[in-house]
């Protein structure tokens, strides 16, 4: 883990692979979480820079309060340009979905992979919480009620959390989780999510207590104004973020295309699909030329295709522009 220190004096942590290509992969993590989460990702990417910050907040990246999902932009910019970084896509899961989609209104972002990404909140169309665990309805009634009622929730209820190990990760999610997560939250993984937890609060609860508030507020930026491509994941088994957002997400952003997977729960969908993912990006890279220096992304349970989108999709959002 790395720190950099941003404009305005914050510091903000961050983990990146060797790589010294101009393109790059933006990885943002879920709420509650921070960037050594993305560990693993990283291990099966080689050819392109992988990048991944923790929020303001969260780890060792300071507070930036009142902060909105649009205003996170900054901020990664600032990491995106540190690296010399020219075209990049991102990848962000449950409360980094926006955090990823908003990258699209970036000039160097090609595209967006959203993981089991939350909607917006107080639109007519989605009920937020219909379909959660009983969990998130505490936690986000708190959050609606303002930073001090959401702070007090935080230290009531979450306090586990910073001391989470492995073995009762489950446990800690309580109602949140299905039979697809609880079946995939064992061992190896088990233990790198509840160090990720760890991690995250190890000073404070400040960057999910900011997080919930932002999710609760206008994001900041139109839906309706994204022109590059955007691919939304999503299985049937989640109680964090149910499918609905999915839905939602895929009916008010114009160039998004739905990955349903039946059975698969908020935290099974990215392991278990991983190297699809990850090949997605892949494939568009590999299907367009490219300078010398962009060799393509490269996952090695997953081998080399050709790219399989629907035919109805327009060419243009089938292809990142690399």
């Amino acid at each position: 883990m790395s720190i950099i220190k941003l404009s305005d004096g914050r510091a903000l942590d961050y983990i990146t692979n060797e790589s010294e290509n101009t393109s790059a992969i933006l990885f943002h993590h879920g709420t509650p979480g921070e960037c050594t989460g993305w560990q693993t990702w990283f291990d099966e990417i080689d050819g392109v820079k992988a990048i991944a910050a923790s929020r303001p907040g969260y780890g060792l990246s300071d507070r930036n309060k009142g902060r909105t999902v649009a205003s996170d932009l900054a901020d990664q910019n600032e990491l995106l340009k540190e690296f010399g970084v020219e075209k990049f896509v991102s990848i962000g899961w449950s409360g980094g979905g926006p955090h990823c989609i908003a990258n699209t209104l970036e000039f160097r972002n090609v595209g967006a992979i959203s993981l089991a990404g939350v909607g917006a909140f107080g639109v007519d169309d989605l009920d937020f919480l219909a379909g959660m665990g009983p969990e998130n309805h505490d936690e986000f009634g708190a959050a609606l009620k303002g930073e001090a009622v959401i702070d007090q929730w935080m230290e009531d209820n979450a306090g586990s959390m910073k001391s989470v190990t492995g073995d009762q990760i489950r446990e800690a999610f309580g109602g949140l989780i299905g039979d697809a997560d609880k079946a995939v939250l064992e061992g190896e993984t088990a233990d790198q999510m509840a160090s990720s937890m760890r991690s995250a609060l190890a000073v404070s609860f400040d960057g999910w207590i900011d997080d919930d508030l932002a999710f609760t507020k206008p994001w900041g930026f139109d839906l309706k104004a994204i022109s590059k491509p955007v691919y939304v994941w999503q299985g049937d088994d989640d109680f964090m973020v149910p499918h609905a957002h999915s839905y939602w997400l895929e009916k008010h952003i114009p160039t998004a295309t739905l990955s349903f997977k039946p059975g698969e729960g908020h935290i099974s969908l990215g392991i278990k699909y991983r190297s699809e993912i990850l090949a997605q990006a892949q494939d568009q890279h590999v299907s367009r030329k490219s300078s010398p220096n962009n060799s393509a992304w490269k996952s090695p349970r997953s081998p080399m295709r050709k790219p399989s989108w629907p035919t109805s999709v327009p060419t243009r959002w089938t292809q990142w522009n690399w």
